[in-house]
């Protein structure tokens, strides 16, 4: 069964839109588990425009599931949060400071040096590490030498394809990479996340195509939807969609 673990950065996005604690972010981390979700996922950048620091110290004592932090392992600010937190996976995405939003997976040849060392520092501290990777053959063998215990496949690229196809070989072709990435990641003793645009319309159709996918992380849709669906539900649609029941 793969894992759906929810990105609860929108919740914050709004509490902070208007001050005060409503949303009630911390609520938020202990209900989505109670409705279902298998782990929570934050994304603390160093303006705090969503999820603040002080939130992630704040969710570590109510996760009864697993916890991932994600960020960008060049602020030092980051790397220090996370080894306070501990959580049980931290993944690592190459933003620049000031990012909207994550868009390209790591580099991992030319960063091979620099994930390797970064990497170690996590995995010393006994937390799981994922990095992002694009579904790009030599990415994902990069991957290996840096000692990440996964990859996680980004996502956008497949989402974007998949909205636009008009026939199944135009939705396979939106998956094949993908699926051949997740057979080569498999081959080389990688677990494999994904994450990023997945949402109720794609995700039954990359789970069912994408084999060894241990978790995904999802955000931003799956809050959109529950605007409309109610929070609870849109987890167990989600779910159902995942695991194919």
């Amino acid at each position: 069964m793969t894992k759906l673990s929810v990105n609860i950065n929108k919740i914050a996005t709004l509490r902070n839109s208007r001050g005060g604690n409503n949303p009630n972010v911390l609520q938020t981390a202990i209900d989505v588990q109670a409705f279902g979700a298998d782990g929570v996922t934050v994304h603390p950048r160093p303006d705090e425009r969503h999820i603040r620091y002080q939130d992630v110290l704040d969710i570590k004592p109510v996760i009864k599931t697993e916890f991932n932090i994600e960020g960008n392992s060049r602020e030092q600010s980051f790397i220090d949060l996370v080894l306070n937190a501990k959580p049980h996976q931290v993944t690592l995405v190459p933003d620049v400071l000031g990012q909207l939003t994550s868009d390209h997976g790591w580099d991992t040849i030319t960063y091979k040096d620099y994930l390797k060392a970064t990497i170690s520092i996590f995995k010393s501290a006994g937390i799981r590490v994922s990095i992002f990777v694009d579904p790009v053959q030599k990415m994902v063998e990069a991957a290996k030498a840096t000692g990440t215990d996964r990859i996680e496949l980004y996502t956008e690229g497949y989402a974007s394809a998949f909205a636009a196809a008009k026939t199944e070989e135009e939705k396979f072709a939106a998956v094949k990479p993908y699926k051949e990435a997740a057979i080569l990641a498999h081959q080389l003793g990688l677990g494999i996340n994904a994450g990023h645009d997945l949402d109720s319309k794609n995700l039954k159709y990359f789970a069912d195509n994408v084999p060894h996918l241990a978790e995904v992380s999802i955000g931003h849709a799956l809050i959109c939807d529950a605007l409309y669906w109610g929070l609870e539900n849109t987890i167990q649609i989600y779910k159902r969609q995942l695991n194919g029941i």
